[in-house]
């Protein structure tokens, strides 16, 4: 990545969450608890949707590539974050700097339009049942997911290429525990044309990209609600309900961590709050969505015994 013509930065440091030694050490317990538990539980997802044929269904065909986003989201920079937790200078080179924010920026924007997608899917599965098999057939299930990283590149690319093309002529300490976008920012030079353009287009596009995947997600289940009202027997509502459950929980508490961290006035920004909420959605959403789809879903829990049993039989 290029640097501006001013800027003779040549790495960052990085301040962390805390400066307390003692808790350091017991968020480095915390995090490694947490990372190995998502790292097991998207990637045991992606195989258990692979290996069994009860799963090889539009829904998780979706669901698998969202466990895979999720896994690499959190892996570009949860085990750095653990890293630092023992360096006393948290430093990080500017190109490993850019490849981290590229990386975090493609993936979130790939988790916001999976989870749209999902919506959509769910949306024709209940509310255009005749037509499922035909609209959600593997050609357009592949296009949707492939158009999803190819987006995500894209934006992650260009929000990388745009940030670290500023001059950075103050200092080089970045107020949080990776190289996220506003901060980068906030260490640019002040009054400049070309950081203008790139606050306009770093709020412009996160703005777009949540309320849009936001729209995709809410316009489907409020059609999927008037279906599910035009069901006479509770059975059959409780049943159509039961497969969205797990996917509206997911959108829930994603879309609304989003929202807090980045559709909020300048003004009232704190990058002390914004580590907290970053905390959530980077190390503890991608641990909970295996979780929540595992314990919640019904098919799931069917393809892990019958997979278990299958394996007891072949150790017996």
């Amino acid at each position: 990545m290029a640097k501006g013509n001013n800027s003779d930065v040549a790495e960052f440091i990085l301040l962390g969450i805390t400066d307390s030694v003692e808790l350091q050490a017991l968020l480095f317990g915390i995090f490694l608890v947490i990372y190995l538990i998502s790292a097991m539980g998207n990637l045991g997802l992606i195989m258990l949707i692979h290996i069994s044929p009860r799963l090889h269904t539009s829904m998780y065909f979706f669901l698998s590539h969202l466990a895979f986003v999720d896994f690499c989201y959190t892996s570009s920079v949860t085990p750095n974050t653990m890293v630092k937790f023992f360096q006393e200078v948290k430093r990080i080179s500017l190109p490993a700097c850019a490849t981290q924010l590229f990386c975090f920026i493609m993936f979130v924007v790939c988790e916001v339009y999976m989870l749209s997608v999902m919506a959509y899917d769910r949306y024709v599965a209940i509310c255009n049942p005749l037509l499922y098999t035909t609209v959600m057939n593997r050609r357009v299930c592949i296009q949707m997911v492939v158009g999803t990283y190819l987006y995500g590149f894209s934006v992650g690319l260009l929000q990388a290429l745009l940030t670290f093309h500023l001059s950075f002529c103050d200092s080089n300490i970045i107020n949080h525990f990776y190289c996220d976008d506003v901060p980068l920012v906030g260490l640019a030079c002040h009054k400049t044309y070309y950081k203008d353009i790139k606050e306009l287009i770093l709020f412009t596009l996160a703005g777009f990209n949540t309320l849009f995947s936001l729209f995709i997600v809410l316009i489907s289940y409020i059609s999927i609600l008037f279906a599910i009202l035009r069901i006479n027997s509770s059975e059959g509502r409780q049943k159509v309900f039961s497969t969205c459950a797990s996917h509206l929980t997911s959108i829930i508490i994603f879309y609304g961590t989003i929202i807090f961290m980045y559709i909020q006035p300048k003004t009232s920004h704190s990058l002390d709050t914004d580590k907290i909420a970053s905390v959530f959605y980077i190390v503890v959403i991608p641990m909970l969505n295996p979780l929540i789809y595992s314990l919640r879903n019904q098919e799931v829990k069917k393809a892990l015994r019958s997979i278990m049993e299958k394996t007891c039989s072949i150790i017996k």
